[in-house]
């Protein structure tokens, strides 16, 4: 099987993450920071270690700011619950999964907070401007995609989250399509929180996700419980990263993912976005002359920074339709409205899907060539 479906979930996953799975199930079966005997040590220090890695990765002072989670999902919904109040305000880009969408709709209809939606635009300043106009008073923070997840538009997020704090508002990072992929350094932007999971370009096992808390803020919870420390007080901590961090970990899949940040530090800065953006300019250049298919984002567009994601339809076929006949070539890609309405509304793509291809560090140019000999196939 030819696997394009990466911006969903990665596959394969390096070796060395189902050696450091098959390691944990068999070395580091303990709770973590429960006990004294010697496995449940030995498994603290490998969750730690993981932290640690994670922090040196994203280039943040405090490995105690690293907050696993089981998804992007759920650290969207810790950074966003955390923040919101009575009577908030956030806003959000045009651009949004339902991970974020959904959980500031809840909120809306519950009376707790509101919120607006801004335009990316092709023109940089008009994005920022966009922003701009819906900063209010009581706005919280800018929630903003590193990525589409359909359309691979890389939206101006260093310079969003400078202009939140200009107006003192707070600035959260989706980071889920391209952690791994373009690096992020966090001691030089003005990103409060970053949001990804571990199971995408991170290459990690499926259940993991992460928080990344880049300031002094502390988020109120939604989840509380047992965290193995100040088991006397009925009070959650209020230090990180027990405040966030309740209950029995999932120390097998954040062992595979530190192994597999591991992998990725012996890459340099780059080379994984140049190999993947270059196979997908690769089918875009071969693919645009097909009259029948239909691209939505010029890739080869020198003057803008895409994501190594293309969203394409064909005349007169549903993009269903497209993946499955794709997948009796046994191409995986998907298809539909890839959780993100709001994004598909944009493109006037909302009626039909659209067929996505992602590709990995993993993807060969031999790969592209069946995918581009089986769609013309299709297309024709």
């Amino acid at each position: 099987m030819i696997y394009l479906d990466n911006s969903a979930t990665s596959y394969p996953k390096p070796q060395c993450v189902l050696d450091g799975i098959n390691d944990a199930f068999k070395l580091y079966g303990a709770n973590p920071g429960r006990s004294s005997y010697k496995m449940a040590i030995d498994t603290s220090e490998q969750i730690y270690n993981c932290r640690k890695n994670i922090a040196d990765y994203f280039h943040m002072d405090f490995a105690e700011k690293v907050i696993f989670t089981h998804n992007c999902t759920t650290a969207l919904n810790f950074a966003i619950k955390g923040l919101a109040k009575k009577g908030s305000h956030f806003i959000i880009s045009n651009l949004e999964h339902n991970a974020v969408v959904r959980p500031l709709e809840s909120l809306k209809k519950s009376g707790i907070c509101e919120y607006s939606i801004a335009e990316i635009d092709e023109d940089f300043y008009c994005t920022l401007k966009n922003f701009e106009r819906k900063i209010k008073d009581n706005t919280v923070a800018i929630i903003c995609t590193g990525a589409s997840n359909v359309f691979g538009v890389i939206p101006p997020y260093k310079s969003l989250a400078s202009l939140a704090h200009k107006y003192n508002k707070l600035f959260i990072l989706d980071y889920s399509q391209i952690a791994g992929v373009v690096p992020l350094d966090l001691k030089k932007t003005n990103i409060d929180i970053v949001c990804c999971s571990g199971h995408k370009c991170l290459l990690g096992p499926t259940g993991t996700g992460l928080l990344l808390i880049n300031n002094d803020i502390v988020l109120n919870t939604i989840l509380e419980g047992g965290t193995g420390s100040n088991s006397w007080d009925l009070s959650q901590p209020n230090y990180y990263p027990d405040r966030l961090e309740s209950g029995t970990q999932n120390m097998v899949g954040i062992i595979g993912l530190s192994k597999a940040v591991e992998y990725l530090k012996k890459y340099q800065r780059y080379s994984i976005y140049n190999h993947e953006i270059k196979l997908m300019k690769y089918f875009y250049s071969n693919m645009k002359y097909f009259k029948n298919v239909i691209f939505y984002t010029d890739i080869m567009n020198d003057n803008k920074l895409y994501a190594p994601i293309i969203s394409f339809n064909v005349k007169n076929m549903h993009s269903e339709e497209v993946a499955h006949k794709l997948s009796e070539f046994d191409i995986a890609v998907r298809a539909g409205l890839h959780c993100a309405p709001l994004a598909h509304k944009t493109y006037k793509t909302d009626k039909t899907g659209t067929v996505r291809i992602s590709p990995s560090l993993f993807t060969k140019k031999s790969d592209i060539d069946l995918l581009i000999n089986s769609l013309g196939k299709i297309a024709k």
